[in-house]
């Protein structure tokens, strides 16, 4: 009678343990099979030249979908009856669904990202208090790669939802303030400025740069430049003009202010 049991129990171990390593093929060949695909899905997408951003989103899905498929095909595997396995998918429906309202809000955001198009992949965008240029567009987050190279990720639900600043624009406005002494001649420094401007190539013409007398200030008379550049030049631009303005201030007897206390003695 005990080796009955004995035998049974080895058969049934026996039989797990095949169970087990039919199940261990399923998910390596499983991940292996996911990959390829998901790669080649990429492929296709870049290939009939649809848009990055839709390529990311469209990739991540596949990649989601067959994971879960994958998961289900495993649980077949382990003996657990798929049909079992989908009602009780369904009896915590309400749980889970309150669980991943969050991640579904996402999904929304990332579809409505796509339909309205507010940024796409390679855009440079401020959006939740972060700024950086996208770099993917997933399923549940938008990937940015911020100026000092760190990648950050936000949720698309709020993503869609917030303001978000984009700056990847045809032209751009570039703004200057330049303080000088009081008494200082404003006529010679706005044509000396002028002179800078002229100097400048990759300013537009159209608008025509702009420069007049901002405000009288404690210590300052500030002087405010606006010019328009293509979007691309933007900040070399605004560097370069803050360089050329100070040489050619110098060079012209033109002194900039500095903060001073005057003391009354009664």
């Amino acid at each position: 009678m005990e080796s009955l049991q004995v035998e049974s129990l080895i058969e049934q171990g026996f039989a797990l343990g095949i169970t087990i390593v039919k199940a261990l093929i399923i998910l390596i060949i499983g991940k292996i099979l996911i990959n390829l695909i998901n790669k080649l899905v990429r492929q296709l997408l870049r290939k009939r030249g649809v848009d990055p951003s839709v390529q990311s989103f469209v990739g991540s899905l596949v990649y989601v979908t067959l994971v879960v498929l994958l998961i289900i095909s495993i649980v077949g595997v382990l003996g657990i009856q798929t049909t079992s396995f989908a009602a009780l998918l369904a009896s915590v429906g309400v749980a889970i669904g309150m669980a991943l309202s969050g991640n579904l809000s996402n999904f929304a955001g990332g579809i409505l990202i796509l339909l309205f198009k507010p940024f796409k992949v390679g855009d440079f965008i401020t959006a939740q208090g972060i700024s950086g240029t996208v770099v993917e567009i997933q399923i549940f987050h938008t990937i940015l790669n911020g100026p000092d190279n760190i990648r950050q990720y936000i949720p698309n639900g709020s993503l869609s939802s917030g303001v978000i600043t984009n700056f990847n624009v045809d032209k751009r406005r570039v703004e200057w303030i330049f303080g000088v002494d009081y008494g200082e001649d404003y006529d010679k420094v706005k044509t000396v400025i002028e002179k800078v401007l002229t100097k400048e190539s990759r300013l537009l013409s159209d608008p025509a740069p702009f420069i007049a007398l901002h405000a009288l200030d404690s210590s300052s008379v500030n002087i405010i430049v606006r010019a328009w550049v293509e979007g691309s030049d933007y900040w070399a631009v605004y560097f370069d003009m803050n360089k050329e303005v100070y040489a050619t201030f110098n060079a012209e007897g033109i002194n900039f202010p500095f903060p001073q206390l005057t003391v009354h003695q009664a």
